[in-house]
């Protein structure tokens, strides 16, 4: 005959203290990846127009 034991606790706060900053560096985060993908969309862009340029 089995005993019921309850399943163990565990709690839904983090154990270290939330970070001032958080969001502030997810905003900065976010931000480098929009910076990332216009120059690369750039880049692009500027490669293509060259690739144009030397095919006509």
């Amino acid at each position: 005959m089995a005993t019921y034991t309850p399943p163990p606790y565990f709690p839904q706060n983090s154990l270290a203290p939330p970070d001032k900053n958080r969001y502030r560096k997810f905003k900065l985060l976010m931000a480098g990846v929009v910076l990332l993908l216009l120059l690369l969309l750039g880049g692009a862009l500027v490669g293509a127009v060259y690739l144009f340029k030397w095919l006509f």
